[in-house]
């Protein structure tokens, strides 16, 4: 059975420029539901899209998979006035629907995990031809004219005793080939419902509404930490074993500075076997240099969605999050900063990254951050 993700992305958003790409918890917002689409049970995720800056970043970002495609939709499907469908029907067209179930990714829905995504496909199995994600609430609601439709006023219930309503949350549908040729529709005509939290049922619509998300999406994220021995630390690299300043001349980058107590502590952290992992947005020759210097064989260069990457290092090598300690300074360690066991910046982080982080250290970064660090998860081992 083939099955496709798609996420359909329009350059243009009248509500939040730029919504789509712009960072939600350091993570570009579309690249969360990507992310879990990755590693759910589909076979093949469509970022379709009038972007062309989307395109070229998929492309660069996502080499470590093969489950990721970008393709360039019609202007009209991007258009104001054209409809999700027009967008599906037309991909579908052009692959002469080559899938046996299709699966409809909403990328403003960040609360999307894996294991929604694959309940949804798992109703394709057993007699349904479409399902739907919805969230219950207990909400009571009421028509314009002043008359309730969910309840009676004059026996109001208790939330404990009141079934509430199935409300749809636009994150995820999926559909067979079959009923998506018959209906031209992301729906079936016998349908299935999936619950997720009720967080899921925020729309990204307003600058409000991103804030409400994001610090949802920050608890959900720390919520899951546990308490276990530290075995990995990833570290970025500007900001934390440099103080963040380099030096050009016309021939391009010339020098960064680097704390030889840090490199000190990395490798007394490795006597004790724990693995160290660098993972930075930059491609500098002069990193890889001083990684090499420094011994630490999983040097990963050039990476902007830092999440997904670790979340593929983990898979792979069937670890668990909650054993890594991550140190970084900006907005761009913010998802791994509330993800992993242990998170520690130096004393000049950005404000959003010291306000979320485990422990903000006393030093500065390329002076005795690292080296602090590199301490302290040593001490926190002990009790294990």
């Amino acid at each position: 059975m083939k099955r496709i993700g798609f996420i359909p992305l329009r350059k243009g958003s009248k509500g939040i420029p730029n919504k789509n790409k712009r960072k939600m918890v350091g993570r570009p917002l579309f690249t969360w539901v990507l992310g879990e689409a990755i590693f759910s049970d589909l076979d093949e995720i469509i970022i379709y899209t009038d972007d062309e800056a989307i395109i070229s970043f998929i492309a660069k970002e996502y080499q470590w998979t093969t489950k990721v495609k970008a393709h360039l939709r019609s202007d009209e499907s991007a258009s104001d006035t054209a409809s999700t469908e027009m967008a599906m029907l037309e991909f579908c067209e052009r692959i002469a629907y080559d899938f046996d179930a299709f699966c409809l990714l909403q990328a403003t829905s960040p609360f999307t995990t894996r294991a929604d995504i694959n309940a949804c496909l798992s109703k394709l199995n057993e007699g349904y031809d479409s399902a739907l994600t919805v969230v219950n609430t207990h909400r009571f609601l009421w028509n314009e004219n002043g008359t309730p439709i969910n309840y009676n006023p004059l026996q109001r219930p208790r939330r404990q005793d009141f079934d509430g309503l199935l409300i749809e949350n636009g994150a995820v549908y999926t559909t067979t080939k079959d009923a998506l040729k018959k209906n031209k529709n992301r729906l079936g005509e016998k349908t299935a419902v999936v619950k997720m939290p009720e967080a899921s049922l925020l729309e990204i619509d307003t600058e409000n509404d991103w804030i409400a998300v994001e610090q949802l999406l920050i608890e959900r994220q720390k919520r899951a930490k546990e308490a276990s021995k530290i075995t990995h630390v990833v570290l970025d690299v500007d900001g934390v074993f440099t103080d963040g300043t380099i030096t050009y001349t016309k021939d391009g980058e010339h020098t960064k500075s680097f704390d030889m107590r840090d490199g000190m502590g990395l490798e007394i952290m490795r006597q004790f076997d724990i693995e160290v992992m660098v993972m930075t947005s930059e491609n500098s020759e002069l990193v890889a240099r001083r990684m090499q210097k420094l011994k630490i064989e999983h040097v990963y260069l050039e990476v902007k969605d830092k999440y997904s990457l670790l979340q593929h290092i983990i898979k792979e090598q069937n670890l668990n999050i909650n054993n890594f300690a991550y140190l970084g300074d900006d907005v761009n360690d913010l998802a791994n900063i509330c993800s992993v066991g242990w998170s520690l910046v130096p004393n000049n982080a950005t404000a959003i990254v010291k306000q979320n982080a485990d422990v903000v250290l006393s030093k500065p970064s390329g002076a005795g951050a690292i080296r602090e660090a590199c301490q302290f998860i040593m001490n926190y081992n002990k009790r294990f």
